[in-house]
């Protein structure tokens, strides 16, 4: 009888520990849901910020009737920088711009080139509510990684991961 009760509370150990397991790391996966889909955000604004820099641009040249101002923008495309250095030179252009606005009393006046500015605003709100979201999740990963339970869930994952590279370098 009494092996009978060790073997239960084996059992239930064995139950709880599985379900703490599961718990945590679907705790893991979520937060790196988020993340990823903060990441995917932030890249489609970035893309937007460049694209309507380069509506202004064009419409600065039409309405001065001057050359660029934004001299290397288009060629920024073309580089493979991360979306931190991205938006660092993005908002050096958009420092520019400033200027010019102050600089030209003409593009001041033009009711276009203000549409075109707080549509530029919006997409900086856009890309700023979309990096808190980014650095909450990814506070939260890292307080729950570092974490008791889940920081062993976090070890026996990473184990597998290299186990299953490991297993396919192989092959």
């Amino acid at each position: 009888m009494t092996l009978l009760y060790s073997f239960l509370f084996i059992i239930i150990i064995a139950g709880a520990l599985g379900i703490l397991y599961v718990y945590n790391y679907n705790k893991l996966q979520h937060s790196k849901t988020k993340i990823d889909h903060s990441e995917s955000l932030i890249d489609e604004s970035l893309r937007n910020k460049y694209d309507f820099l380069l509506k202004i641009d064009t419409f600065i040249q039409n309405e001065l009737n001057k050359k660029t101002f934004f001299n290397d923008l288009e060629k920024i495309k073309d580089e493979n920088i991360s979306n931190f250095d991205l938006d660092r030179k993005l908002k050096e252009y958009e420092n520019i711009l400033d200027q010019i606005k102050l600089d030209n009393s003409k593009l001041q006046d033009n009711k276009e080139f203000k549409h075109l500015i707080n549509d530029l605003k919006n997409i900086d709100e856009k890309l700023q509510a979309v990096k808190s979201y980014y650095n909450k999740y990814t506070s939260e990963l890292n307080d729950t990684i570092r974490a008791f339970p889940s920081n062993i869930v976090a070890r026996i994952i990473i184990k597998i991961i290299k186990f299953k590279f490991q297993f396919i370098i192989r092959i």
